[in-house]
């Protein structure tokens, strides 16, 4: 069995949807308006821990993690939808994804997964 003892990855959290550009327009309404929605928020990626790995085997063949990004805006205000995160799993006790062994924003078991955010 081989064991992987470091690994880069490379993550990037989703990109926000487009928003939209609508105005509102009805026969008996005497003033429309805009009425546009907002796009989506993109996707968070957060390492997760899980006890039953035990080696950083799996990064050698995905390096690259992206979460989704946010579906558009449309019109009548409507927003768009969240873009869905992505979880890579990662051994407990290892290093974070930043690299940095010791670090100090970590709880004593160094559990706490690292975060990027959409």
């Amino acid at each position: 069995m081989k064991f992987l003892d470091q690994a880069k990855v490379y993550i990037q959290s989703g990109t926000g949807g487009a928003g939209c550009v609508s105005f509102r327009r009805e026969k008996y309404i005497e003033y429309g308006g805009p009425d546009g929605g907002d796009g989506g928020r993109g996707g968070d990626v957060w390492a997760e821990a899980v006890e039953g790995l035990n080696t950083l085997i799996d990064y050698r063949y995905q390096q690259h993690f992206k979460a989704k990004r946010g579906g558009h805006g449309m019109g009548k205000q409507r927003t768009g939808a969240k873009g869905r995160r992505c979880r890579p799993e990662a051994p407990r006790r290892h290093a974070d994804f930043r690299g940095r062994p010791g670090n100090p924003d970590r709880g004593p078991d160094r559990s706490r997964p690292a975060r990027a955010a959409g």
